[in-house]
């Protein structure tokens, strides 16, 4: 896992590396091992690199095919990358490294653009044809490594994080989206490609690529598509259980093979890390080191999960390690985690995935973790809502999902930030652009597309990269996707959601694993709006420059004030946060 960067000048100028350095000190907590930059007018490359795939310097870059004239700049992990390679040396190409990097680069030599298609794994990279005088950028299906950039009619400029681009351009246009915000505040801090809620900056969309000629013309294309149909052939419940259990078993096992590194797992006491614990073991592996994290108990609500997490660990006999985090030290490092953010994020785990990381980076640079699981096979409780509400449009994933209204939305911001209902538009037009049999299978395609790429994995990407650790995801795997998408809901649906996980689970996992009721992240000390972290969210809000930026309506923020815990969002989130979230990620991000 690695920082990328760049520029691409259309002025007819020479990039200045002073330009990429500012970049690459934005990026070295994603890459702490190595650095490298590369110019060549009108492009220049920068990277920091994290060695998890041959650790050598013949796998450092950026990496140059000069006699091709190709450079390129990675970030991710590439699973499939032996077998391309093997393809590439019948094809008669030669290696210099062992890696997956120079299979990205021999493979853009080779089959062009085409290539991108051909890899699977999680990644975006950058390459700059100088034959040719365009620069590619490269997403993966899921949006798993983000890609930011910024275009004028000078410049193009990308980086891993935003912090990169506005640290390497203080001109960058730093003034809210309006349509982003509403976005924002409207799907629990989803902000869908390309938009980011910072008007100069946009993103590449997840399963895209895009190419910039020399004169600032873009072209964009997707190069993959979920659908969601059912297959050819009728499949028993077994049958079902079965095909997830093999394909979830070669998701998790590539995550290990590719690598030079140990890789551990992020252990929640949840369902969905429990199973990748388990067929760790059942393919052999061993000293297998786990990891969880707790807080501190409030009246309402445990602040740990350890006893399920214990029992997973001591199962399967891996080396496991506990952080419980005290009440004391949550609201102090909840600023510096906001400041690793590339774009602000209102859940509350954050702040523990931060913590965590910090803890696990010290011990493995690779780990395998959950996430994905409730979106890729029905996990949530607003899935069966959905999935039976006789209503029409776009009211029947709304009435669920969204956070406020629009009318709520207009008293929520101030009337600079005024639109008409741009989330509905949007939203109804991605659930009418898929391919599927029943409604739900819509609903779950746009969530796998576009809804999960900030929440929750943009969310794990910041939090441990910014601590130099890699985390691998093998429920977002491209195959088990399209598996999980063909599958009917009574697959899904039943016993809580995740059906066909569950009885995959059962006889294979303890038993209070597997039968527990679908738990959130207990972080009671952030969820409970009151206190320490209400007079928290109090000074963020208040503050000078909070009045003088003068984003929310000041009527709306008094009456959350007064009784911050009676204003939830229909996804049990606190309103209040959402709006201190905001506000604290640009006090971070933008006023430096």
């Amino acid at each position: 896992m690695c920082g990328i960067c760049g520029e691409l000048r259309f002025d007819a100028s020479i990039p200045a590396l002073a330009t990429i350095e500012r970049m690459k000190e934005k990026l070295q907590k994603r890459g702490p091992d190595s650095e490298g930059a590369y110019i060549n007018a009108p492009v220049a490359f920068g990277h920091r690199r994290l060695a998890i795939i041959d650790l050598s310097d013949k796998a450092a870059q950026p990496m140059l095919d000069e006699e091709a004239g190709i450079a390129l700049v990675f970030n991710g992990t590439i699973y499939n990358y032996p077998d391309l390679r093997k393809e590439l040396i019948g094809l008669g190409h030669r290696f210099l490294s062992t890696g997956d990097t120079e299979v990205i680069l021999r493979a853009y030599i080779q089959w062009g653009d085409n290539c991108v298609a051909r890899l699977q794994g999680m990644f975006a990279f950058a390459i700059w044809d100088n034959k040719q005088q365009r620069l590619l950028l490269a997403c993966d299906r899921t949006g798993i490594k983000p890609l930011y950039f910024s275009q004028t009619g000078k410049r193009f400029m990308f980086a891993s994080n935003t912090q990169a681009l506005i640290h390497a351009d203080k001109a960058i246009d730093t003034s809210i989206d309006a349509a982003a915000l509403h976005h924002l505040f409207t799907l629990h801090a989803v902000v869908p490609a390309p938009r980011t809620v910072v008007n100069g900056i946009r993103k590449v969309k997840p399963a895209h690529y895009m190419v910039i000629d020399a004169k600032g013309g873009v072209t964009e294309t997707r190069y993959w598509t979920l659908t969601a149909k059912r297959p050819d052939t009728k499949m028993s419940e077994q049958d079902w259980v079965q095909a997830v259990h093999d394909e979830l078993r070669r998701a998790v096992e590539k995550r290990v093979k590719i690598a030079d590194v140990p890789v551990g797992v992020l252990l929640s006491g949840g369902i969905d890390s429990s199973l990748l614990v388990g067929l760790l073991a059942e393919a052999g592996q061993k000293d297998l080191k786990t990891f969880s994290v707790g807080f501190e108990d409030a009246p309402e609500e445990k602040g740990n999960e350890f006893e399920y997490s214990d029992a997973v660990a001591k199962m399967f006999a891996t080396e496991h390690h506990q952080l419980m985090v005290p009440n004391n030290q949550v609201l102090p490092r909840l600023p510096e985690a906001f400041a690793n953010m590339a774009e602000p994020m209102f859940g509350q785990d954050a702040v523990a995935f931060y913590l965590l990381s910090e803890v696990v980076s010290q011990e493995v640079k690779v780990v395998q973790s959950g996430q994905g699981a409730d979106e890729v096979f029905g996990g949530y409780f607003w899935y069966p809502r959905m999935h039976h509400s006789k209503k029409k449009g776009i009211n029947r994933f709304s009435d669920e999902y969204f956070d406020r209204d629009h009318a709520e939305y207009l008293q929520t911001v101030d009337k600079r930030f005024h639109c008409h209902d741009v989330t509905s538009e949007l939203m109804q037009d991605l659930l009418d652009e898929v391919e599927a049999d029943e409604y739900l299978d819509r609903v779950m395609a746009v969530d796998v597309n576009t809804l999960i790429v900030d929440d929750p994995v943009k969310r794990v990407d910041n939090m441990t990269m910014a601590w130099g650790l890699e985390a691998r995801v093998p429920f977002l795997d491209t195959q088990l996707v399209e598996l999980a998408a063909s599958m009917p809901p009574e697959m899904k649906l039943p016993n809580g959601g995740k059906h066909v996980l569950k009885e995959l689970s059962r006889g294979f996992l303890p038993d209070s694993v597997v039968n527990r009721s679908k738990a959130y992240f207990p972080m009671p000390a952030l969820k409970y709006v009151r206190g320490e972290f209400l007079e928290f969210m109090k000074e963020i809000l208040l503050c000078d420059s909070a009045k003088q930026r003068g984003l929310y309506d000041s009527v709306y923020v008094e009456k959350l004030l007064k009784k911050p815990e009676d204003y939830q969002t229909r996804l049990q989130g606190s309103k209040l946060w959402h709006l201190a979230a905001l506000e604290l990620w640009w006090q971070q991000n933008i006023e430096i």
